[in-house]
């Protein structure tokens, strides 16, 4: 199967700008989280954190940043292509109004129904009302970043539409600069000091969406809100959005399925997941998500022109780059992911016994990295041609699957480390289920060459997982932070070049692609 060479350009220039600011975004974070360890340790005040923390971002990825955007981005996209600057402006406004309407009272009623919600998502807190009041104030405190991230999100889907990524993608990072801030500049004056981080989070918001008004200005898109309900295309956001909550959202209620299970783990395990869960997104996020946002805009042009085939062909190419990408970086957490736990987070008062428990919650989300990615992709495309019904059906089959396997994991005592890997069985069934559907909707996929493309990165992959074994003795044996960080980047530097030079000897087309184009970035 081929693709269309300017749409290659257009998904990895996309990929380049998004990747680029969510590789800003995603080294700030793990700033963060170190600041964090740091801080306040791995415990109960830390789990009571996350688990408030948990309930807004859930609902800021579903609602904004995953949903939200999925549903207005094809929308917007059409719009920008066939209709009149006047009609868009007039969409954009009248999507404005409403979404401000609906983020306040979806905010509204979560300050209120705060304790039932943290019930609901970590029952095992009821067991100890100290640490149930604190999530309970931390949750009320943080829902109103929802209203702030909504904002972005359809700020990014009108600039996604005019081809303009890169602000949109920067949003992230910001927002964790507002969290480091919050903690070292609060944290001596607020009681409770864990309050310093919630009110980061909402500092941290209000800067994702100041970052993109300068683009929204540039684009001509800075406009107010209007009330305008019955636009005609408000329905059509709401008929994707519907579905998009539960579709996309496969991968998040996942998150939270194992966040009600490790509430009733040891203290800690939350916390061991949560860091866990922030490595597996650093690859995850530059490459997998972003590559997915990358796609989107393209498949959303070909499926309103009606070119199945090449919305078939901009599947494949960017399920061909995902493995290429997320394979070896697999191999790496596996293999090094006891340094790199160490590296990040064993310091203050986060000892090594929390790096070993970590590493181990590190491993079962690893070996799902490159489902994780692919189905987020492979689900892009049914949000293209407006099936979003098909993701809602295989993302509540994926959650059933983690719900199982996490249930007989710790029936058999695997710990929260069988959570995580209850987490990527989920992400296989996504996936396996969601090519079955994308053979069924739009024919061939082209299996044959992302096969040969698998066994190729397989291959090339194999001389990489030989080099991190080599230098894992080395990297076993402590020195102090600074060297110990420049061995591991190193390892990783060269890692990446034995993968770069055998992927080159094997002849591999998506090292090609990743070569030619990245240059070629657009809409920045």
């Amino acid at each position: 199967m081929t693709e269309t060479p300017g749409v290659e350009r257009q998904v990895v220039g996309a990929l380049g700008s998004i990747g680029s600011a969510t590789l800003a975004s995603r080294v700030l974070g793990f700033v963060r989280d170190a600041v964090v360890a740091l801080v306040f340790g791995a415990g109960p005040v830390t789990d009571a954190f996350f688990v408030a923390y948990r309930i807004p971002n859930i609902l800021r990825r579903l609602l904004a940043e995953g949903a939200l955007s999925t549903a207005v981005i094809p929308v917007f996209t059409e719009y920008a292509a066939v209709r009149s600057r006047d009609e868009l402006w007039r969409l954009v406004r009248a999507t404005l109004g409403t979404a401000l309407v609906v983020l306040a009272v979806t905010t509204l009623v979560g300050i209120a129904l705060a304790p039932w919600l943290l019930r609901a998502i970590a029952p095992g807190f009821t067991s100890d009302p100290v640490q149930e009041a604190l999530a309970v104030q931390l949750t009320r405190v943080m829902f109103p970043y929802l209203v702030l991230v909504g904002l972005s999100a359809l700020a990014m889907g009108a600039l996604n539409a005019e081809n303009r990524f890169f602000a949109s993608a920067l949003g992230p990072a910001v927002s964790n600069v507002g969290m480091i801030a919050g903690v070292l500049l609060l944290a001596r004056h607020v009681d409770p000091p864990i309050l310093a981080l919630a009110l980061g989070v909402l500092m941290g918001g209000v800067g994702q969406l100041l970052v993109q008004v300068p683009d929204l200005a540039r684009a001509g898109l800075l406009v107010g809100p209007s009330w305008e309900p019955r636009h005609p295309a408000l329905a059509r956001m709401a008929r994707l959005l519907a579905p998009a909550v539960f579709g996309l959202a496969a991968v998040q209620v996942m998150v939270f399925v194992n966040t009600l299970l490790a509430s009733f783990l040891p203290a800690g395990s939350i916390s061991f997941l949560y860091y866990a869960d922030r490595v597996m997104e650093f690859p995850l996020g530059i490459f997998g998500i972003a590559l997915a946002s990358a796609a989107l805009p393209a498949m959303s042009r070909q499926a309103a022109a009606g070119d199945t085939r090449a919305l078939a062909g901009t599947l494949n190419f960017a399920l061909r780059l995902a493995v290429y990408i997320c394979l070896p970086a697999t191999i790496g957490l596996l293999v090094l992911r006891a340094p790199i736990t160490r590296v990040l987070f064993e310091r203050g008062r986060f000892t090594s016994a929390d790096t070993l428990a970590t590493a181990q919650a590190l491993s079962g989300y690893a070996v799902g990295l490159v489902a994780f990615a692919a189905a987020r992709i492979t689900a892009q495309a049914f949000y293209a041609v407006r099936r979003p019904g098909v993701a809602v059906r295989l993302g509540v089959l994926a959650v059933a699957a983690n719900v199982l396997t996490a249930l007989v994991l710790m029936g058999l005592g695997v710990g929260h480390a069988g959570l995580a890997y209850a987490s990527s069985v989920g992400a296989f069934v996504n996936l396996l289920a969601l090519l079955w559907a994308a053979r069924r909707r739009f024919g061939r996929l082209g299996g044959r060459a992302l096969l040969a493309s698998t066994l190729r990165t397989a291959a090339a992959s194999a001389p990489l997982a030989a080099w991190c074994w080599l230098a894992l003795p080395i990297l076993a044996i402590r020195r102090g932070l600074a060297l110990d960080a420049s061995l591991l980047a190193a390892t990783i530097a060269v890692g990446a070049l034995v993968f770069w030079l055998g992927s080159a000897a094997l002849r591999s087309p998506e090292r090609g692609a990743l070569r030619r184009l990245l240059p070629a970035r657009r809409g920045s």
